[in-house]
């Protein structure tokens, strides 16, 4: 059975766009223990971007960490998660491009999106800042 990572990840950008950052923490779900913490500063995008990045960079991490791993991620952002479980269309080509390099990095990996409020992403939020 393949281990569990969490990923928490979030983006966001002072301005839409604006200066920007995306953090990403990968959690082992049986300790709660924060194992990988990954904060990007981004320069001037939108927070889509921001967003889109800091699940790609929480995916890169956990992958690292175990290339066989399960990953469940959790984000704030709705659009997001509702584009990468395949429930909403992609209309912008920028959020197209970064959401097809995600769905590669996750070729072959068992993973579940799950929407979380604001409150509830304060860690990745700490590193996304």
């Amino acid at each position: 059975m393949a281990r569990l990572l969490v990923i928490e990840a979030d983006g966001g950008s002072r301005g839409n766009p604006g200066q920007a950052g995306s953090g990403s923490i990968v959690i082992d779900p049986e300790s709660g223990e924060v194992i990988a913490e990954v904060g990007r500063y981004l320069g001037v995008v939108s927070n889509n971007v921001a967003e889109y990045t800091a699940l790609i960079e929480g995916v890169r991490c956990a992958l690292a960490l175990d290339p066989d791993a399960e990953l469940h991620v959790r984000m704030d952002s709705k659009l997001v998660v509702e584009q990468m479980s395949g429930r909403w269309k992609i209309k912008h080509p920028d959020m197209a491009e970064l959401a097809a390099v995600a769905r590669q990095l996750l070729t072959g990996t068992p993973v579940h999106f799950e929407w979380i409020p604001r409150e509830r992403n304060s860690r990745a939020d700490a590193a996304a800042n």
